[in-house]
C-alpha cells in the first residue's frame, strides 16, 4: 500500500497540479471524440420496459463478467433497473439510428411506448432485449453506488448475443455513422 507523499516505488510523489475548472460542454466535446458503439440499456420495472441510451457502458472484470453503466440520477429508466435488479446492453446495429434516438428522448414516443411488440424478447434476466442488436450483454444487478448526480450500476453477466454478420451504429463527434 503506498503512502500518502510516497509511491511505490519509494520515490516522492510530485506535488499535486492546480485544478482546472472544466465545464461540461467541454467534457462531452473530448469525449464525443471517441467513437462508441450506440447501446440501449434496457430493465423491466414495476410500471413495465424502460431503456435509456447509454453513454457510459464499459466492462469491469472478465472473471466473473461484469459490465458497468452509468446513468443519471433524473433517468427515469433508473427504478426499473432498480426494481427488476437486472438490465441488458444492447449494442444496435447500423439501421438502428431512430431507436437510439428515440431512447435518447428525442421523439413523441417515451416510456414503455417505445418497447413495439414483435422487437424485443428476453434472455436470462429478463430485461427486454432488442431482437435486432449487433450483440446483447444481459446482467443481474449486483450492486450500485452513486457518484455526483450519477448512479453506477455493476451486473454480473449472464447471458450473451450476438450476430456477427451485422454492422454496428457508432456515435462519434455528435453523429451516428456505421462500422
Amino acid at each position: 500500500m503506498a503512502l500518502k507523499g510516497s509511491s511505490m516505488s519509494g520515490q516522492s510523489e510530485p506535488p499535486a497540479a492546480p485544478e482546472k475548472i472544466i465545464d461540461g460542454k467541454s467534457f462531452w466535446g473530448t469525449l464525443g471524440q471517441r467513437p462508441i458503439g450506440a447501446s440501449i440499456v434496457t430493465a423491466q420495472g414495476a410500471d413495465g420496459p424502460a431503456g435509456f441510451l447509454a453513454l457510459s457502458a464499459a466492462h469491469v472484470t472478465a472473471n466473473p463478467p461484469t459490465m458497468l453503466v452509468s446513468i443519471d440520477d433524473r433517468t427515469a429508466a433508473l427504478g426499473a433497473l432498480i426494481h427488476g435488479r437486472h438490465f441488458a446492453i444492447n449494442y444496435l446495429p447500423a439501421d438502428a439510428q431512430d431507436i437510439a434516438e428515440m431512447f435518447g428522448g428525442k421523439g413523441p414516443l417515451k416510456g414503455p411506448g417505445r418497447f413495439q411488440a414483435g422487437r424485443w424478447h428476453t434472455l436470462t434476466s429478463g430485461a427486454p432485449v432488442f431482437k435486432d442488436a449487433v450483440g446483447v450483454i444481459d446482467c443481474v444487478l449486483e450492486d450500485t453506488f452513486r457518484h455526483a448526480t450519477t448512479t453506477i450500476a455493476i451486473g454480473r453477466v449472464v447471458d450473451l448475443a450476438a450476430r456477427g454478420d451485422a454492422e454496428a451504429l457508432v456515435f462519434f463527434r455528435g453523429m451516428y455513422s456505421k462500422l
